[in-house]
């Protein structure tokens, strides 16, 4: 592309992930970016923000095209922040969250701190994109696919962007790139998370409860959800939207529901 973006760039897994490095790896080739970051990890963050305690911003390196903040917030302050702080009265071309260390497929999306990010860009009026890798969180996992993919999926963006509402969530397998099969379109699967605090005891023979968990797929035979996608090796693009009004269900319940 000819014309330099003004690109912001922020995750949930904290200023030294891997995830982050090749993010911004993968934007590059676009414009100028700036990274606001978390100074620890922050997942499962979703939108929370930093209410009872100051947040600081500070410096963290600069290089040619790309200079980096460590935010001591959630993700959501990472984006609130830069836009006070860094941005000002400019809204970024483009706000890239991720590369999760992790899946935000399904009922992932409703704890992401990646996804909070930028549903809180798109807050703010900018063109948004959450990218995640499904690796069990492996610190050194290898996201060379993910820029490979992620930059065709940028070029896309940019040529035919989506309604101004919209902010997008992509997740790629953790294979090879020739093991890719392609890139879907998809809808969010509906599934939870079940059994998910295991019950143990400390030393002191009190007990206490260890988050884990497994994943329930409550669709298991369709063919257009991104959980199910991602399983038979395909890039998955969701479409997000912040208005979570029901409309059908809104004008039905105005039919049947009636209030003196």
């Amino acid at each position: 592309m000819n014309i330099k973006k003004n690109i912001f760039i922020t995750n949930d897994d904290g200023i030294a992930a891997k995830g982050l490095h090749s993010l911004i790896e993968m934007a590059r080739p676009y414009g100028v970016i700036t990274v606001v970051a978390p100074q620890e990890p922050q997942s499962g963050m979703s939108s929370a923000v930093t209410f009872k305690k100051p947040i600081r911003l500070h410096e963290h390196r600069r290089e040619e095209g790309v200079v980096c903040y460590v935010c001591t917030g959630t993700p959501v302050d990472c984006v609130k922040v830069g836009m006070s702080q860094l941005f000002h009265d400019q809204v970024p071309d483009l706000l890239l969250s991720g590369i999760n260390h992790g899946s935000n497929a399904s009922a992932a999306v409703l704890y992401s701190g990646t996804l909070g990010a930028a549903t809180e860009g798109l807050l703010y009026g900018i063109p948004s994109i959450a990218f995640s890798l499904t690796t069990l969180h492996n610190p050194d996992a290898d996201f060379s696919a993910s820029i490979h993919y992620g930059r065709m999926i940028i070029e896309q963006f940019f040529k035919q962007p989506p309604s101004s509402d919209i902010f997008i969530d992509i997740n790629i397998p953790e294979l090879p790139k020739e093991e890719i099969r392609g890139i879907r379109m998809a809808r969010q699967g509906k599934g939870a998370w079940i059994k998910e605090f295991e019950k143990r005891i400390d030393p002191h023979g009190v007990p206490y409860y260890w988050l884990t968990g497994e994943f329930r797929n409550d669709e298991p035979h369709a063919i257009d959800t991104d959980v199910n996608l991602l399983n038979q090796q395909y890039i998955t693009i969701v479409p997000h939207q912040v208005d979570t009004t029901h409309y059908a269900e809104l004008r039905r319940l105005e039919q049947i529901w009636t209030f003196k």
